[in-house]
């Protein structure tokens, strides 16, 4: 999973659980389906700088991740 290559430094399992889930659900909402897809590494990086911003429910980080994808 792309997200997990990025998480180079320590991180509690609860926050990993909590980006997992935000990245998984950011890539429903865009309709990506293979993550495999390079596309899957911008998601990635936009989630965990959303996530860095304070806001901890994974639903509202994969929203605001993918507003700054542009996409929506």
């Amino acid at each position: 999973m792309p997200i997990n290559r990025l998480l180079k430094d320590k991180r509690a399992p609860e926050e990993i659980e909590l980006l997992n889930k935000a990245f998984n659900h950011a890539l429903n909402l865009l309709g990506v389906v293979d993550r495999n897809d390079p596309f899957c590494d911008m998601v990635a990086r936009k989630v965990i700088d959303v996530r860095a911003t304070g806001i901890s429910e994974p639903r509202e980080i994969a929203e605001m991740a993918v507003l700054r994808i542009g996409l929506r």
